[in-house]
C-alpha cells in the first residue's frame, strides 16, 4: 500500500518546500548576477588559499615538528608546547609588554585621527584643510623600513629628537637603547606615521551627518564646542565603536616588522612582545612548533577579546559588528 502522507490532502494546492523556493531564488540570482559573482571568486580564493588553508599547519603546535617528516607524520605531544610557554620565565614578560603596548596604543593612538578629523571638520578656509590634510598624510605612504631608518638616526645621540631634548635639560643619549623610552618612541612615531591616514574614515563619516541637525542646535543657542559634543560626536559614534572593537580585537598584535627593526638586546625588557618572540624561536631557532603555540594561543586570546568587546558594545550602545 503507497504512503499517502508525503501528498497534500485533497482541497489543498501544493507548495513546495522552503528550502526549493530558496534554491530557485539563489539560481536566479546567480543567473542574474553570474559577472558580480565571478568577480568575488578572486577574494573567495584569495581568503580560502593564504587564511583558511594555512589553518591546517596549526597542528604542529600539537607535534614535535620534523620538517623532514611532514606534520601528518611529526609524533603529537599534546599540550608540551604550550606548557612550556606558559612554565617559561619569558611568558609574563612579552604578555607584559604585548598588553601595555596595545593599552597605550589604545589610549594615545586611537584617538588621535579622531580629534584630528574633528579639527579639520571645524576648518572653514579649504586651502588650509586640503594642506593639513596632505601633510599628515604623506607618512602613511613611506615604506616602514624608511620610518625606522629615521626614527634611528633621529634617535642617535647627536639626532634631532636627541638635540630637541637637550634644550629641555635631557642628558644626550641613544634613546633607542634606554628601554623606559622605546614605548613612547614606537607609539609616537605610529601616530605621526598613522594619524592622517586613520583621519579618513572619520572624515568619511562626518559627510553623512544631516546638517539640518547643525542648524537645530544653532537655534537652540548651542555654540560650536556643543554642537561637535552633541551633534558631530553622537553621528559617528557608531564608526568610532566599529573600530573600537576591531582595534580590541587584536590586542595581542603587535607590527612584529617594526619591532624587529627598531628593538635590541638592551631593550628587551621592555620592547619584545609576542610576534617578535614567535620571530625568534620560530624564523630564527627554527622551532616550529613551539612558535606555532605561542602564535595559537595569541590568535586565540584576540578572538576571544573580539567577542567580549562586541557584546559588551551590543548591550551598551546597541551598535556591533554582528
Amino acid at each position: 500500500m503507497a504512503d499517502t502522507a508525503s501528498y497534500p490532502k485533497p482541497g489543498t494546492a501544493y507548495r513546495p518546500s522552503r528550502a526549493g523556493e530558496y534554491g530557485r531564488m539563489l539560481r536566479k540570482d546567480f543567473a542574474k548576477n553570474k559577472y558580480i559573482y565571478a568577480l568575488s571568486l578572486i577574494g573567495i580564493a584569495y581568503y580560502l588559499i593564504f587564511k583558511y588553508v594555512p589553518m591546517y599547519g596549526a597542528l604542529i603546535a600539537f607535534k614535535n615538528y620534523v620538517p623532514s617528516k611532514g606534520i601528518l607524520e611529526s609524533p603529537w605531544v599534546g599540550f608540551k608546547h604550550f606548557q612550556d610557554f606558559f612554565g617559561s620565565h619569558y611568558f609574563w614578560r612579552i604578555l607584559r609588554n604585548t598588553l601595555l603596548i596595545n593599552v597605550y596604543e589604545l589610549i594615545f593612538a586611537f584617538p588621535a585621527p579622531i580629534i584630528l578629523a574633528l579639527l579639520l571638520n571645524e576648518v572653514r578656509r579649504s586651502s588650509f584643510k586640503r594642506m593639513v590634510q596632505t601633510i599628515t598624510y604623506l607618512p602613511h605612504f613611506v615604506s616602514l623600513v624608511v620610518i625606522c631608518g629615521m626614527l634611528i638616526d633621529f634617535s642617535q645621540k647627536a639626532g634631532l629628537l636627541s638635540t630637541i631634548l637637550a634644550w629641555f635639560g635631557v642628558e644626550r643619549q641613544n634613546l633607542l637603547l634606554n628601554p623606559d623610552l622605546f614605548r613612547s618612541l614606537y607609539i609616537g612615531s605610529g601616530i605621526w606615521q598613522g594619524i592622517g591616514w586613520g583621519s579618513i574614515i572619520y572624515l568619511a563619516a562626518l559627510t553623512s551627518i544631516d546638517t539640518q541637525l547643525y542648524d537645530a542646535a544653532t537655534v537652540d543657542g548651542a555654540n560650536r564646542w556643543k554642537q561637535m559634543l552633541h551633534v558631530t560626536l553622537p553621528g559617528i559614534m557608531p564608526t568610532i565603536v566599529i573600530l573600537l572593537i576591531l582595534q580590541i580585537g587584536g590586542m595581542m598584535n603587535v607590527g612584529f616588522e617594526k619591532i624587529i627593526l627598531l628593538y635590541n638586546s638592551q631593550t628587551y625588557e621592555t620592547a619584545d612582545v609576542i610576534s617578535s618572540f614567535v620571530y625568534r624561536r620560530g624564523i630564527l631557532e627554527a622551532n616550529y612548533s613551539y612558535s606555532t603555540a605561542v602564535g595559537l594561543f595569541n590568535s586565540l586570546v584576540n578572538f576571544a577579546l573580539l567577542l567580549i568587546a562586541n557584546r559588551i558594545s551590543r548591550k551598551v550602545n546597541e551598535t556591533s559588528l554582528w
